[in-house]
């Protein structure tokens, strides 16, 4: 009865909710191939994966999961959402990147860059054009739509959580994003799922594919955390590795607004010695960089080593030659990030950036909810971190890096 039990559940959960379909908007054509091209591999191996939640991904008749959706504009600029195949009946994943300031569109023949306000608004229009035909629409917006906005300290707007009603009230079931800034604006829509993923695996895997020498133990390697803020993230990181942590609070001028927000006036560090030891600092989002460039050359005063930063988003607003600068004077040594939002040339090919790819692990997502498979294992890369540690120090060991 127990085995019979175990196959008949197994049969049941490797049966889809729908058939499959991927909608990538502008700005997430390269990384939508890749996640289409990891979840046909794991079709077209299908026989071999049967009893797993990778089985039977598309409908009958399908050589892709892409479905063809775009948005044109007319000459003032006012747009319409666009489909060029059917939906009906499909378990609808859309991925839109906020921040893919490369595209363009013509306003009054004028060639005009499209702002994160651009992408949402069309993100609204393809689920409009979707016109409730779908099974069930999910979205995957690895930048959060106004997620810096996401409370209220005095008289202001609420963008973010006002965005997330808005879906939910078009009927999108799910939102995946990748380590929003602050994931209690989920509360605003209490009854649509929401799950924020952090990419630690990815980017400590990334790290560790370039760099062949690090000393992972609380001799030579140490985490910083750049404000308080982000102290969750880097207890993260200092409890996987087993290393010991340190952190800067930022003393702000709150007399004064520069940018929207209360200039830093000064770095304190509160922690032990950095002196001698690798230091990684972790952060969701690198913006203009300034922080970043400050706490390296504060690290760097107090005689600290290497120097890496890892940040989900790597926005470089102010450009790179400040980033370029760091790295030939030996302030830093790299930066990691993925490939989650748009990245220009330029930054990709610089010599200190790394760049983690997301795709494989989105396609995971993707064929676990198609499957009504709980994201459980997928959201907590504990065990999996401490396996790669595991693995980079045999490395390390058999190339004679590692001190006996």
């Amino acid at each position: 009865m127990t085995d019979f039990v175990n196959t008949w559940n197994n049969e049941l959960l490797t049966t889809p909710y729908a058939p499959l379909g991927l909608i990538a908007m502008p700005g997430c054509e390269a990384l939508g191939e890749k996640i289409n091209a990891w979840l046909m591999k794991w079709h077209e191996q299908q026989e071999a994966l049967e009893d797993t939640p990778l089985y039977s991904l598309m409908g009958a008749n399908r050589n892709s999961f892409l479905i063809d959706a775009f948005c044109p504009r007319f000459g003032t600029g006012e747009g319409k959402g666009m489909l060029n195949s059917t939906v009906r009946g499909y378990d609808i994943y859309i991925l839109c990147d906020i921040g893919a300031y490369n595209k363009t569109y013509k306003m009054y023949g004028r060639e005009v860059p499209m702002s994160p306000d651009d992408h949402y608004q069309d993100l609204k229009r393809i689920i409009s054009a979707i016109g409730g035909r779908a099974k069930r629409i999910n979205v995957i917006m690895p930048y959060l739509y106004e997620g810096r906005q996401h409370r209220r300290t005095t008289r202001e707007s609420m963008d973010c959580a006002i965005a997330l009603q808005e879906l939910y009230s078009l009927g999108v079931t799910n939102l995946i994003t990748f380590d929003a800034h602050d994931p209690r604006i989920q509360n605003a829509v209490p009854f649509m799922g929401f799950d924020s993923v952090k990419p630690n695996y990815q980017i400590l895997k990334a790290l560790f594919k370039k760099e062949k020498d690090l000393k992972i133990d609380p001799e030579h390697m140490m985490i910083v955390s750049p404000d308080e803020g982000a102290i969750d993230r880097n207890i993260f990181y200092s409890s996987v590795m087993g290393v010991d942590m340190g952190m800067f609070y930022k003393r702000r001028d709150y007399t004064r607004i520069v940018d929207g927000r209360n200039p830093i006036v000064a770095h304190e560090y509160l922690g032990d010695s950095v002196e001698g030891k690798d230091i990684l600092i972790s952060d969701d989002i690198l913006s203009t960089g300034d922080s970043i460039l400050d706490l390296a050359r504060e690290l760097k005063k107090r005689k600290a080593n290497r120097i890496f930063a890892a940040v989900t988003f790597a926005l470089f607003t102010g450009g790179l030659d400040a980033f370029n600068k760091a790295y030939e004077e030996g302030y830093i040594s790299r930066i990691i990030s993925t490939n989650l939002t748009y990245r220009t040339p330029e930054l990709q090919k610089a010599p200190w950036f790394i760049e983690a790819d997301m795709s494989k692990y989105i396609s995971y997502i993707v064929a676990s909810l198609n499957h009504d498979r709980s994201l459980s294992t997928l959201l907590n890369p504990y065990d999996r971190i401490k396996d790669l540690i595991g693995r980079y120090n045999q490395e390390q060991t058999a190339a004679g890096f590692r001190l006996v």
